[in-house]
């Protein structure tokens, strides 16, 4: 890895062994900041914090051997990534405005992509981690990884079913809460719909209803237009002397008529003057014809108002502002509609109410299957761990799992008992230590010291090694609170575990240290920062010193000296 300005990092280039890299140095000397780099690499979450002061951005580059056929190899070329002669480059970039942008392979990509690489490619583990143990949830999740198939297999047909039921459940919840609100919404339908029902409005009807009231409302005064207009066309019987349009424009067409040989143009005013004669005698034909079909009857205008109030008074509830009837005949049909879904309400309630009680029985049948999967594989995890602490300084410590399940009346049936139950099943699982013999089985949280409690979690990582390897560990003081003989023992079994896979470990312990196949010192220069030189591969005389100042806090110290040659010597013999 290449790091710039991060923390107290200038510019610094880590180079990793393949086998045990320990990274060691004075406490702030910047460590952690190579956890970090490679935490940003696999996708981790950024920090503008984490931009060296004074430096407009934070940029890491690292360097992964990746097998061509490999998930990781697969998943990058999906991104667009190439290989570079068998490696995966990454590159990640932390502006000071906390902004973060991620290249893999020469390619930009989504941050998310490095994580996901990152679950096949490296298991980062640190103090958080440990504390992260103690959670029963954790604890679970821990045990569900070693067992793989074994509980993976019933958790996925469970999470379905509990998904399922989730569903039912809430729209039945929905149901039966509301029924007395969706009985009000039916009942004021029903009313709505007699209302429209008794007055059986037509399509239009408002409005013809509308224009036949302004006619009848102005019979008189149309009777008495038409009259008077027939006379001025047609003549007055009652009046022989009277001059109507009629006789006029006949008298007019006759004069034409007489002397149209001689002129075409007045030819053709002639037969003009004959179509007007034509159509006044449509229209006073017409005007004589209105006046006799008009009907002034006052009842019936009586019966138009009524029918035209009764509509308004429907339009007004059921209409809306400025709609007619047209709107209270869309409302009818909707409200059909909704009815219809509301009266059958008691029979989808019964429905769903059988379909839940279904879903609950399986969900039993399922997570009684998934605790026994559970249980099966949590002799064999607890079997591991134990021996495991055997070869860490523990060697008459015992790992147990206790699983369970809490009563609970709504719950699911598991083993004869209704109990809690949750989208992982209905088992609380919890790890217990018996540090000593005659000690008895407690919880991780309340029986483990820090030392005893790094040793399980080196001892998991370990199993969960042989069930589920990834090709680099990266372990951040998990050695804190160790010391002595099971510092000397840690130090061994990672150096075991580094015969398969890369391990790094970033340590204040010698005993540890000792054991690596190379061994990084990470130092300050005097202005407080980490330049390229300040990351250091330790060898010979040198690596002397630092585990001497490891040991004693001085590198010349004979005795110290002594003792570090001696952790080495030992740490090659047992290689």
């Amino acid at each position: 890895m290449r790091i710039r300005s991060l923390g107290v990092i200038d510019d610094a280039v880590v180079e990793l062994s393949p086998g045990f890299t320990a990274v060691t140095g004075e406490t702030g000397a910047g460590k952690t900041m190579v956890v970090t780099s490679l935490g940003l690499l696999l996708g981790g979450r950024a920090d503008a914090a984490l931009v060296r002061i004074g430096s407009p951005s934070a940029v890491v580059e690292g360097r992964l051997s990746v097998e061509p056929g490999a998930p990781a190899a697969a998943r990058a070329a999906e991104a667009g990534a190439e290989l570079d002669d068998g490696a995966l480059l990454i590159s990640r970039t932390i502006s000071a405005e906390g902004r973060s942008r991620a290249h893999l392979g020469g390619r930009s990509v989504p941050v998310g992509v490095l994580a996901e690489l990152a679950d096949e490619l490296v298991a980062v583990h640190g103090q958080t981690d440990q504390q992260g143990l103690l959670k029963p949830s954790r604890q679970r999740g821990a045990l569900d990884r070693y067992a793989g198939d074994g509980v993976a297999a019933p958790l996925r047909k469970y999470t379905d079913a509990y998904r399922r039921l989730r569903t039912v459940a809430a729209r039945l919840d929905e149901l039966t809460t509301l029924a007395r609100e969706r009985t009000q919404e039916a009942d004021l339908l029903r009313f709505g719909l007699s209302e429209i029902e008794a007055v059986e409005p037509r399509a239009g009807e408002d409005v013809e209803l509308a224009a036949e009231a302004e006619k009848l409302g102005h019979a008189e005064a149309l009777a008495s237009a038409a009259a008077v207009a027939h006379g001025a066309l047609a003549g007055d019987v009652e009046d022989p002397e009277g001059v109507d349009a009629t006789t006029l424009v006949a008298g007019a067409q006759r004069a034409l008529e007489a002397v149209r040989a001689h002129d075409p143009s007045l030819a053709a005013l002639a037969d003009r003057m004959g179509e007007i004669s034509i159509l006044l005698a449509d229209v006073a034909g017409e005007l004589a014809g209105y006046a006799d079909d008009l009907d002034a009857d006052p009842l019936r205008l009586s019966a138009v108002e009524e029918r035209r109030a009764a509509l308004t008074a429907l339009t007004r509830k059921y209409g809306g502002t400025g709609e007619g009837v047209d709107a209270v005949l869309a409302w009818a049909e909707e409200g059909a509609a909704r009815l219809t879904e509301l009266d059958g309400d008691d029979e989808r309630i019964g429905e769903l109410t059988a379909e839940r009680e279904a879903l609950r029985a399986e969900l039993s049948v399922l997570a009684q299957e998934l605790s026994d999967a559970r249980t099966e594989a949590a002799a064999r995890f607890a079997a591991a761990v134990t021996e495991e602490l055997a070869s860490l300084a523990m060697p008459h410590a015992r790992v147990s799992f206790a699983i369970g399940q809490t009563e609970d009346p709504d719950g699911v049936e598991v083993g004869g008992r209704t109990v809690a139950y949750g989208p992982h099943g209905a088992d609380e699982v919890e790890l217990l230590l018996a540090p000593h013999p005659g000690a008895p089985p407690r919880p991780i949280a309340k029986g483990a010291s820090g030392g005893e409690l790094s040793r399980v979690m080196l001892a998991v990582e370990v199993v969960f090694a042989g069930v589920d390897p990834v090709p680099t560990y990266l372990f951040d003081e998990v050695d804190a609170g160790v010391g002595g003989k099971a510092a000397v023992e840690i130090g061994r079994r990672l150096a075991k575990l580094a015969r398969s896979a890369q391990v790094v470990v970033v340590t204040h312990l010698p005993q540890v240290a000792a054991f690596a196949d190379r061994q990084l010192l990470v130092e300050k220069t005097h202005d407080g920062s980490v330049t390229r030189s300040g990351v250091t591969v330790l060898e010979g005389e040198d690596r002397v010193r630092e585990l001497s100042r490891m040991l004693a806090g001085q590198e010349d110290s004979q005795t110290a000296r002594a003792h570090a040659e001696e952790l080495l010597a030992a740490a090659r013999a047992d290689a």
